[in-house]
């Protein structure tokens, strides 16, 4: 999905920028403190956030100067010199009039923006954005100037070994390995420094009354950076704005909850709020990942490891009729319609990576999501990236509702404690038992009986006679998505790939004799 990097010219100053998706309605981004186009590419939850915001909006995003792919010349430049910048990136890409999305500090600079070129704007989405950054009398929400020089040395002396102003609660181990990589490559410890500083002195409170556009002003009400009241004073000055407060403590976009913010972004840009789509469905996420310190080099035998891991990905997912989610150059998360085969392709993703000398952890639960063109979203693929980032290397973890639903598979698990995220409903873990462990040491779920209920029987019957899904929803009076779902279930407790399997196994069981 990655597109070139172009360069747009500001004067002297060349700004990176790319422009992602295709659709009528064209979207500037005006990012916050420190970014680097390229290296979003590889964040999973950034860009299931790009591919769901580029599905109603053409995206133009840029690196300010000073950061990521764009010019660093000496010194941050003034928040007008930095508007101009976005300017010359519209004139560059041959956008007359765009859409603006302005987050965090590129809040400012977007109202700036558009009561300086109103032209050039057709309206604001302004997210996690104030108006003023440092404290005053008739400003209390913001840190005082001495806790502001606090952390802005804090910035110079711990860039590149602390996550800085962008680790929600929301992000887990591999995240933060990633931002690290992210903020090192944007900017030098002493550029990053200087930028904070500049932010911290922007003030546009008196400017508010002249932007006249429509106005969308998001905020979550635990934002640890953007105050909810401070958002609400900047709401209350504009002419024209509607105010939106989100549940939520993450001040960076793409995490916590995107699919609300992005619903309220599609709403107020297009006029059209998104309906909740038909397609959603039960499916069992499996998130493995490679068990590897975020602080270990990645060096070249790594590299060659995992390349030839990730051929081994892509057939095992195949064979267990997994959908890939995506896939980083640490991990994977696949989708499947059957708990049994994520279960068995993990043990064999398992292996796989040992043959390799690579060791992954990996976690696994259940629950309806909503499958989108090309990517899965919701609630399930975030606990399961929590249960795998829960698990020791080499195991894999499931959840209680994993476990509950293959009862009755030839399975064993062991207790392996709680999971407890903020936002989550609290959970209990279970491993999966190895082969070679001893079985008194696991408990073992088996049935002697038959595992499917009756109606389930009376599918299987037909199934054995080759009836397809209509047929067997006409003999049964059912409707063919039930009868669907009933052929899906048998398989996931059987563990099954194929109805040729589920046809063998209840001839077998004499379950067909009834047909």
């Amino acid at each position: 999905m990655s597109t070139p990097v172009r360069y747009a010219q500001n004067g002297s100053v060349h700004i990176a920028y790319q422009v992602v998706g295709q659709a009528a309605l064209d979207l500037l981004m005006i990012p916050g403190w420190v970014t680097h186009l390229m290296l979003e590419w590889e964040e999973p939850t950034y860009l299931r956030w790009l591919e769901r915001l580029s599905s109603f909006a053409t995206v133009t995003r840029f690196d300010k100067r000073g950061t990521g792919l764009s010019d660093r010349p000496e010194g941050v430049g003034t928040i007008e010199e930095r508007m101009e910048d976005a300017r010359a990136v519209l004139d560059a890409a041959g956008i007359e009039r765009a859409d603006i999305l302005g987050w965090s500090e590129g809040g400012p600079m977007a109202l700036l923006f558009a009561a300086t070129y109103p032209e050039r704007v057709r309206s604001l989405v302004l997210y996690g954005a104030q108006a003023r950054y440092r404290r005053a009398a008739d400003y209390p929400w913001r840190p005082s100037d001495d806790e502001l020089e606090e952390m802005f040395q804090a910035v110079e002396r711990d860039w590149g070994r602390v996550p800085l102003m962008g680790l929600g609660p929301s992000g887990d181990n591999r995240y933060r390995a990633w931002l690290l990589r992210y903020q090192q490559a944007g900017a030098s410890p002493s550029a990053a420094a200087a930028l904070a500083r500049a932010n911290h002195d922007i003030d546009v409170r008196d400017l508010l009354g002249s932007v006249h556009v429509p106005v969308l002003v998001l905020g979550r009400r635990g934002d640890p950076i953007a105050s909810p009241s401070a958002v609400r004073a900047m709401a209350e000055r504009l002419p024209n704005a509607r105010l939106v407060e989100l549940e939520g403590d993450d001040h960076t976009m793409w995490l916590g909850d995107v699919d609300v913010l992005l619903c309220e972004i599609e709403a107020f840009l297009t006029g059209r709020r998104p309906v909740p789509e038909a397609d959603g469905f039960l499916a069992t996420i499996l998130v493995a990942r490679q068990a590897r310190p975020p602080d270990r080099p990645m060096d070249l035998a790594c590299m060659e490891a995992l390349a030839r891991f990730a051929e081994a990905v892509r057939g095992h997912v195949a064979r267990f009729d997994g959908e890939e989610v995506y896939g980083s150059a640490d991990g994977v998360a696949v989708a499947f319609r059957g708990t049994v085969r994520a279960i068995r392709c993990s043990q064999a993703l398992l292996q796989a990576a040992s043959a390799l000398g690579v060791t992954l952890q990996a976690g696994i639960h259940i629950g309806e999501i909503t499958h989108h063109p090309g990517s899965i979203q919701h609630t399930p693929v975030r606990v399961a990236e929590h249960i795998a980032a829960a698990a020791r290397p080499g195991d894999v973890l499931i959840s209680d509702t994993v476990r509950d639903i293959v009862a009755g598979a030839d399975l064993s698990f062991t207790e392996a404690g709680m999971l407890a995220v903020q936002g989550l409903t609290e959970r209990r873990l279970f491993r999966v038992a190895d082969a070679e462990r001893p079985q008194s040491q696991v408990t073992t779920l088996r049935r002697t009986t038959s595992p499917l209920t009756r109606r389930e029987s009376e599918v299987a019957a037909l199934v054995t006679h080759g009836l397809t899904n209509r047929q067997i929803a006409d003999r049964l009076v059912i409707s063919e998505r039930t009868a669907e779902y009933h052929v899906e279930q048998i398989r996931n407790k059987l563990g099954f790939h194929s109805r040729t399997q589920v046809a063998a196994w209840a001839a077998e069981h004499g379950l067909g004799q009834s047909g």
